[in-house]
């Protein structure tokens, strides 16, 4: 069973994951650099692979259902250090929406707890939207 447990290498990943997030942005608002998108993308899969851990994070990334989200991240990722970052990102974006589209169902749940945006979530063409996605499984 899952280990919901805060220890320091949880807090240090989703450190690592924000400041890649963070530095991805930066790269896009700084007309695609790629020293900034590249670097955010180390950031985010350090940090992915120290909050769930190593050999469940080697584990999701090489599931076969997940081999072309996991193909198309890696590809993107070489094109952005290549020099073609507007491409790669693309291709980085495909990537991460089939690999971690199964998670949607657990955020939407989150973002209605929050208290003004979970009130906002309410509307109910809004709310038909992620109830609709609601009941899936986790992939991890």
């Amino acid at each position: 069973m899952a280990s919901f447990e805060m220890n320091d290498l949880k807090k240090i990943g989703l450190g690592l994951t924000g400041f890649g997030v963070f530095f991805t942005f930066l790269g896009v608002m700084f007309v695609f650099d790629k020293g900034l998108i590249a670097m955010g993308n180390i950031l985010f899969l350090a940090g992915v692979t120290l909050t769930i851990g190593i050999q469940p994070a080697i584990q999701f990334f090489t599931k076969r259902r997940n081999f072309k989200g996991t193909i198309s991240f890696g590809l993107g990722f070489l094109l952005v250090v290549f020099g073609w970052p507007i491409l790669g990102l693309l291709l980085e974006s495909y990537g991460f929406l089939v690999l971690f589209s199964g998670f949607w169902p657990t955020l939407a749940v989150f973002l209605q707890r929050i208290p003004i945006l979970g009130w906002l979530l309410q509307h109910p063409y809004i709310r038909s939207l992620l109830d609709r996605y609601r009941g899936r499984r986790v992939p991890v």
